[in-house]
């Protein structure tokens, strides 16, 4: 009997043994190229090493340039865009004019007014013969530059020259052109000094 009990309680008691089992290839292989196409992905998509994102400017200006903006500096923003494709042909990218061909707006005394009016008249109207800017005298003809301008890119274009190359004065906005617009009707024509000077600044 005791024989019998140690053969029935053999299989209980033995310990488990450990057995090594061997990861199937496919199973690595299918890890590495789930790795390789998540680390391809990355790459892709983060912007790691890309030149546009760590080499895409040249200058702090032209950094500056594509930052967002908005109230006043979205308006001089728009407005060096617009002043750059009319008006900085003749007048220059830098206000300083060309001889022979336009006045300097840089320290203008027809620029640096109170008031906005007889600036706006100006791109408005256009210009015809004599006329003095800062004890020089420029005999020229311009025709309406801004007439064909937005109440808001003309404004936008006024405050730009207002307030740059170190002028002073104040900001115009789309209702302050909408108003002289107004008054001069549907054909104005070209004003020229005299006819300026009459004007309110």
């Amino acid at each position: 009997m005791n024989d019998q009990s140690k053969s029935c309680s053999t299989p209980f008691d033995a310990e488990p043994a450990a057995t090594r089992s061997l990861v199937p290839v496919w199973i690595i292989v299918l890890t590495l190229v789930l790795l390789f196409l998540g680390a391809v992905y990355f790459d892709h998509h983060s912007g790691w090493f890309n030149v546009n994102v760590y080499q895409p400017y040249a200058s702090a200006d032209e950094l500056d340039a594509y930052q967002p903006k908005s109230g006043a500096g979205a308006a001089l923003a728009r407005g060096k865009v617009v002043y750059d494709q009319v008006c900085g042909l003749c007048h220059g990218n830098e206000g300083l004019g060309k001889p022979n061909q336009a006045p300097p707006l840089a320290g203008s005394e027809w620029v640096n007014t109170k008031g906005f009016e007889r600036l706006a008249h100006i791109p408005l109207s256009g210009l015809n013969g004599l006329l003095t800017v800062e004890g020089k005298d420029w005999n020229l003809s311009m025709v309406p530059m801004g007439a064909a301008l937005s109440d808001a890119d003309l404004a936008n274009v006024l405050t730009y020259i207002r307030e740059s190359w170190g002028n002073k004065a104040g900001p115009v906005t789309a209702d302050d052109v909408k108003s002289v617009r107004a008054a001069l009707g549907a054909r104005p024509q070209p004003l020229n000094a005299e006819q300026l000077k009459a004007l309110a600044e």
